[in-house]
């Protein structure tokens, strides 16, 4: 890659990122948070249709890109972003389906540590289920903010799985730990900011249970979440 884009999969020059990422999964949440929320938002990547976005918020620079779903997408992203952008914080915004019977739709989830079974964590060495943490420097503001919000927020782990569907579903083991609820990227963002010793924090808006069955459709996971978007912005 040339000097002034180091990777291969973000065409951004050196420099085109803040300091702080937000990360959603789903490119069109991407661009609906550039839209609503950002002045002055200026594409800044758009390699394979992963938007990535730079403006302010209420006078602080600022950057939204998404991650695609799972931990080798965001692993991708996330080590790129820390590592040849020199971007210090990233705050995955995305959706998670409860495992625990206290979670109602469009509840948040701040995740204080991730539970993973993901073949990646074998990339950085170890052998064996991990279960990295946040940055509690991130995890204090979150909560700090939450009170402020209409809306239940719970800090709890995650469990991020490799597998969508799965024929050997681990979620009533999961949930007598205490887990709160399962999606598919969180660890490898953990694992990746300790390795960069970087910051990171995943804040997750219920869109499914897997206890009552109910989900909400597509559309409200693109713009509906809008308390996660604010909560994540709140940190900047």
């Amino acid at each position: 890659m040339s000097s002034n884009i180091p990777t291969p999969h973000i065409n951004a020059p050196a420099g085109a990122f803040a300091e702080t990422v937000l990360m959603p999964g789903d490119p069109l949440r991407a661009m609906f948070i550039a839209e609503q929320y950002l002045e002055k938002a200026e594409l800044v990547n758009n390699v394979r249709n992963v938007q990535g976005y730079t403006g302010y918020y209420k006078g602080k620079r600022v950057s939204v890109m998404a991650s695609g779903m799972g931990c080798p997408s965001i692993g991708i992203y996330s080590y790129e972003l820390f590592n040849f952008y020199d971007v210090k914080n990233i705050i995955r915004i995305g959706s998670a389906g409860a495992i625990s019977p206290k979670l109602k739709l469009k509840d948040i989830v701040i995740a204080m540590s991730a539970y993973t079974d993901s073949g990646y964590i074998n990339s950085f060495g170890f052998r064996g289920n991990a279960a990295p943490c946040c940055s509690y420097e991130l995890l204090s503001k979150a909560m700090a903010y939450a009170e402020k919000l209409p809306c239940n927020v719970v800090c709890g782990p995650l469990f991020s799985s490799d597998a969508f569907y799965s024929d050997a579903s681990q979620t009533e083991t999961l949930s007598r730990l205490g887990v709160l609820a399962v999606e598919m990227e969180a660890a490898a963002l953990y694992m990746n900011a300790a390795r960069a010793g970087k910051n990171a924090l995943a804040i997750c808006s219920i869109s499914d249970s897997l206890v009552t069955g109910e989900e909400l459709p597509a559309e409200d996971r693109q713009t509906g979440f809008r308390n996660m978007m604010e909560l994540g912005l709140a940190l900047i």
